[in-house]
């Protein structure tokens, strides 16, 4: 493995960034290469299929790049395609997140935490496996909450603003009134969202986020193969930047949130979508935001991959990311609605 290979990071949009400047902590002397797929997201309220197939996708490009290692910085993704991705590449090091329930049940005084990610992730069994595991042995109640809206405030740099304040206030008001000490933000965007949290809740919330554990984890994992870059390097460049859509856009989005001046170029990446794609287009426009890239249908595959998954820097067992059942397309109320009675059930 070249030692001096950039590390691959992939998200659906900005939200990666928080993970990204994690990593940049953690391994100052390592070069990054971050795409942000910028194209087609969100992720979280697409298809389970479309999800792994933009995955596999962006994977592959980063893959051919020569990257020596490929963190999934997004919870969507990391839910729908890390076990296909480590069949796909079973030798290449990969690393992905998980909601960080663990610290969350951990650390809470009151007994109640929330967890705030997209409806994909939520519906995941990831999610639910990390609760089974942290919080219901030692009594934890798990309150859950979701929109769709979240991600796309953030994209148009809008998560300092008085709509995502008032977004925030509806679907956290709840957890708070339950005594919800912990919110886990279980998507890479949401650390974004942490001002405007906090102007609108003080103190109520510890937030916890799995970007410092996944930099850790990508430490430990490079070390343990010898592919750390030698401690003497400098790069000039130290972290390249690539998007599927709209670079200019990208560019100053990216250039916002990290505080510095970054170029962003474009990359082409053509995954092959299911029929979903149509509506998720069209939510897209709803929500302010446009498609760059056309999108076309296949019957794609199923995940039967039962590898192992990384959490918060353990090893945990993990099964089909698709096991509790539930049904993508039902209205996202609906889907939460089962998915507390499912919390709850586990909580037993």
């Amino acid at each position: 493995m070249n030692e001096a290979a950039p590390i691959g990071v992939f998200d659906s949009g900005v939200g990666g960034l928080s993970v990204l400047a994690e990593l940049r902590r953690e391994l100052p002397h390592e070069r990054f290469c971050y795409l942000a797929d910028t194209a087609h997201l969100p992720y979280g309220s697409r298809s389970d299929e479309d999800i792994r197939q933009l995955t596999e996708a962006a994977a592959h490009w980063l893959h051919d790049r020569g990257c020596k290692a490929l963190v999934v910085a997004c919870n969507t993704a990391s839910a729908y395609g890390l076990q296909h991705l480590r069949a796909t590449f079973p030798s290449w090091p990969i690393v992905g997140l998980v909601p960080a329930v663990k610290p969350a049940a951990l650390n809470t005084r009151s007994g109640v935490i929330g967890v705030m990610a997209t409806p994909a992730t939520l519906r995941g069994s990831k999610l639910q496996g990390s609760v089974a595991e942290w919080a219901a042995p030692r009594g934890v109640q798990v309150l859950l909450t979701t929109s769709p809206e979240l991600v796309p405030l953030v994209e148009r740099g809008e998560a300092d603003s008085s709509d995502a304040r008032a977004l925030l206030r509806e679907l956290l008001r709840p957890l708070a009134e339950a005594g919800a000490d912990q919110l886990v933000l279980g998507c890479t965007h949401y650390p974004f969202l942490a001002g405007s949290i906090r102007r609108e809740f003080k103190d109520q919330f510890t937030l916890v986020d799995s970007g410092s554990a996944v930099a850790r984890q990508t430490a430990r994992v490079l070390e343990e193969r010898g592919a750390l870059a030698p401690a003497t390097s400098a790069q000039a460049a130290p972290v390249q930047f690539y998007v599927t859509g709209d670079p200019a856009a990208a560019q100053t989005m990216m250039s916002r949130l990290l505080g510095e001046a970054v170029t962003v170029q474009a990359a082409a990446v053509h995954p092959q979508l299911g029929s979903d794609s149509a509506k998720a287009a069209e939510r897209r426009r709803e929500w302010g935001m446009t498609d760059n890239t056309k999108e076309t249908t296949t019957s794609g595959y199923v995940d039967t991959d039962q590898q192992a998954e990384i959490t918060e820097g353990m090893q945990g067992a993990t099964g089909d990311a698709d096991a509790n059942g539930l049904d993508p397309k039902a209205d996202p109320q609906e889907k939460l609605a089962e998915l507390e009675k499912n919390m709850q059930d586990i909580q037993k």
